[in-house]
């Protein structure tokens, strides 16, 4: 399908028989529409799901006739899904605009920078393999692809990049569980899985601890930036996994000396972790990513 026509014109939800609308957003990636309530959806109630004509596939073609279904919800309230990041999750570091880093780090997982050549993957000694499809680098145990290197990198970085921005819209347009909590400071706090929503920046000053299972979800929504202050700690406890941890972050994310983070950062600035800072997850920002003397780490899947 033609992503740009599914839309929240295109693709509608309404409830009861009257047919009210819910509201919500329509978001397009890995062959898959989404829609998200802007709130959750009522329990043991009908809804109808409408996609129209409007809707259209990549060669143009509207649908013959809309598309309807209906479905109802049930009495109990599911887990919540972690965030798809399609081959974006191929990553451990992807970037737009570069990758830079004072060394010695030391990085397990491939990196991955597009539309910005490999020039601007600075301070990691490339070694270029002799495909040029891909580099090496004695701080890096895995591969590094730029816009620039040989078929098929460059494909294969644009649609990552692309899911990389779905995964930021996915996680922003979930319906958030807790708002504001501790008015943008949650030092010291211990969080149940869920949906956190700030509308300002983020400090974490002292340690944080996620709490849960290994199939519980935590999302941050934070709408400006998020900083971990220095020596700060954020631990999962309970059999929580990293892979199941999402920041997503429209400002800047600034991670202080020493400290440690688990978790996918989905930053659509930049992304800096200062002397000694760690972190279990990933690094996927829509601008550059600058490390000095950092430990980052892919989550097992």
């Amino acid at each position: 399908m033609d992503g740009a026509t599914l839309t929240g014109s295109t693709f509608t939800l309404t409830t009861g028989a009257a047919a009210t609308p819910v509201q919500g957003t329509v978001i397009y990636g890995n062959s898959k529409a989404y829609f998200t309530p802007s709130t959750p959806l009522a329990s043991n109630s009908s809804f109808t799901a409408t996609i129209s004509t409007g809707a259209k596939s990549t060669m143009g073609m509207a649908l013959a006739a809309k598309l309807t279904w209906t479905f109802t919800t049930g009495t109990t309230v599911a887990a919540a899904a972690p965030v798809s990041l399609g081959t974006a999750g191929t990553y451990v570091i992807l970037a737009k605009t570069g990758i830079s880093t004072v060394p010695t780090s030391a990085i397990t997982g491939n990196l991955g920078v597009s539309p910005a050549a490999a020039s601007y993957i600075t301070g990691f000694s490339l070694i270029a393999d002799s495909t040029n499809v891909f580099s090496t680098s004695p701080q890096v145990t895995g591969k590094v692809y730029a816009a620039d290197y040989a078929v098929p990198t460059p494909t294969n970085l644009t649609t990552a990049v692309s899911d990389m921005g779905t995964a930021f819209t996915d996680a922003a347009g979930r319906a958030p569980s807790v708002a504001e909590l501790g008015a943008g400071n949650i030092g010291g706090m211990t969080l149940a899985p869920g949906v956190y929503k700030w509308g300002t920046s983020l400090l974490i000053p002292t340690d944080v601890t996620l709490s849960g299972s290994a199939t519980d979800v935590w999302i941050f929504q934070i709408a400006q930036n998020l900083t971990v202050s220095s020596a700060a700690r954020i631990l999962l406890t309970g059999g929580a996994l990293p892979k199941n941890v999402f920041w997503q972050v429209s400002g800047l994310v600034d991670v202080g000396t020493t400290a440690h983070c688990e978790g996918v950062v989905l930053s659509q600035t930049a992304v800096t972790l200062h002397t000694g800072a760690t972190i279990n997850g990933r690094l996927l920002a829509q601008t550059a990513v600058s490390l000095d003397g950092n430990t980052v780490v892919q989550p097992a899947q």
